[in-house]
């Protein structure tokens, strides 16, 4: 049977071999990217804030960072979020951001598990004892013209890797909202405030009360929508809300 498989992935491989997530050229493995699409994604890493993941500049010479430290950014300080962590996996610039606008508005649902590994490593810090998996909902409407929720798709696949269940029902968009490109904070804080909801119903089979979330969305801006997704899961009983993002805003 090993053989058989093999032989059956040489033969599809000559057929479709597997191509570049970001210029499409052929690569040597599936759901990889090329070095120079590579070269050009900016990977978040350590120093970041503790509360909400925003990456620190750091000298190259300064050597007090250890990787450990529970420092937080200034906005977190001053107010902390609704949600108790978020990380994300690249900075939302002009090379994340096709890779993000093919996913959810091309149809490049094939991308799902390359980003998806970006997200999985990015938590590496959140997955120890989470409990659940969700994903940001979209409202019917959208899911009408779109025909996927591209933080499902990523839900589910990192529910694939860590073992952690996953449920794209239980919490739901309640309201339609406008598109939050071009908004600022405060409009985005306004157009989301009320649009989501809990099933109350499911929410007691899945185990909700008392649980550690971890929610998944493709890009964290203002911070506005994972805001009003933890507020609402924590009033309906979750005790710890994480977030995990394909990419985050830099400013």
């Amino acid at each position: 049977m090993a053989f058989l498989r093999s032989a059956l992935r040489v033969g599809i491989d000559a057929i479709l071999p597997p191509r570049c997530g970001g210029c499409g050229d052929v690569t040597d493995t599936t759901h990889a990217v090329c070095a120079t699409c590579w070269a050009g994604l900016r990977f978040i890493t350590a120093p970041h804030c503790a509360c909400c993941g925003y990456p620190f500049e750091l000298d190259a010479a300064d050597t007090r960072w250890d990787g450990n430290d529970e420092t937080l950014c200034g906005p977190c300080h001053q107010k902390p979020p609704a949600f108790d962590r978020a990380r994300a996996a690249l900075v939302y610039d002009d090379h994340s951001r096709d890779y993000l606008l093919r996913f959810k508005h091309a149809d490049r649902t094939d991308l799902t598990p390359l980003l998806a590994r970006w997200m999985f490593q990015a938590g590496h810090d959140i997955w120890d004892g989470a409990d659940l998996i969700l994903p940001v909902p979209l409202h019917r409407r959208r899911l009408w013209t779109r025909r996927y929720n591209q933080s499902g798709l990523l839900a589910q696949k990192l529910s694939r890797h860590t073992g952690i269940a996953w449920d794209g029902v239980v919490l739901r968009r309640a309201r339609y909202t406008r598109s939050l490109g071009g908004l600022g904070p405060s409009s985005r804080k306004r157009e989301v405030g009320g649009a989501f909801n809990v099933d109350e119903a499911r929410a007691q089979r899945l185990g909700l009360a008392g649980a550690h979330i971890v929610l998944i969305d493709d890009v964290l801006t203002t911070g506005a929508t994972a805001n009003a997704c933890a507020r609402i899961l924590k009033r309906a009983g979750a005790a710890h809300i994480s977030v995990i993002t394909v990419a985050r805003v830099v400013r």
